[in-house]
């Protein structure tokens, strides 16, 4: 067995300039960026990576390239590290990506970071590629704390994918690499809900990044409206 790759070519809709996510007049940063987001197993220490999830937009096929690894069991533990690993130089090195978007991303980087130095990789994500979490931006500008699944209903994005609590995927992952064989008992459905699941978080970052702008300044009139009114 070995570690399962899933890739996936999402087209999306012209981009309005005017509604991204930019750091002073750079308007172009999703171009340059890495949608990332993990599935992971932490007991007091970070245990193993389950689910790796990352994304990037292509200019060329106006779409979000979608790359994801899932272990199998716990031999699997040590590849997924491995290829996380390579596909963080690559999308630097080779294709000159520079910016990492994540939502909350504090933990998969301490994630990461532990479970690199375990293997003895010298290799810091967070310090190769600057950090943009929207998690932080949207509270630096609103000065009130958020969720991914209710900023999401705030930029009006219709996740297919049905929810997953944290506890739950902890729980698969901690059983995956504790049974050699129940991943080949899990349903396909299971697999693919959890492979969806977190497929829609980093399809999500790209959309909230992309059409930042225009939902914050709704929600800044509504509430303007709704002062008003009172």
């Amino acid at each position: 067995m070995y570690v399962i790759i899933r890739n996936n070519v999402i087209k999306v809709d012209k981009i309005d300039l005017e509604q991204v996510f930019s750091i002073g007049d750079e308007k172009l940063l999703y171009e340059d960026a890495l949608f990332f987001d993990l599935e992971h197993y932490v007991y007091k220490k970070p245990i193993c990576i389950g689910v790796f999830g990352c994304s990037y937009y292509d200019k060329l096929s106006n779409s979000i390239c979608v790359t994801q690894y899932m272990i199998e069991n716990k031999n699997d533990a040590s590849k997924i590290i491995k290829m996380s690993n390579k596909y963080f130089n690559e999308q630097n090195e080779k294709y000159g990506k520079k910016y990492i978007v994540t939502f909350s991303g504090n933990n998969d980087f301490t994630v990461l970071r532990y479970l690199y130095n375990k293997m003895g990789i010298d290799y810091k994500v967070e310090e190769i590629f600057l950090q943009i979490d929207l998690q932080k931006e949207y509270e630096k500008e609103k000065k009130e704390g958020i969720g991914l699944k209710k900023l999401e209903k705030i930029f009006e994005i219709d996740r297919e994918s049905e929810l997953i609590s944290g506890s739950n995927l902890a729980k698969t992952i901690n059983k995956i690499i504790c049974d050699d064989t129940y991943f080949d008992r899990m349903p396909v459905e299971k697999k693919d809900k959890i492979l969806f699941y977190n497929e829609q978080d980093v399809v999500s970052l790209f959309y909230i990044m992309t059409n930042w702008k225009k939902y914050m300044k709704t929600e800044d009139k509504e509430k303007k409206e709704f002062e008003t009114s009172d």
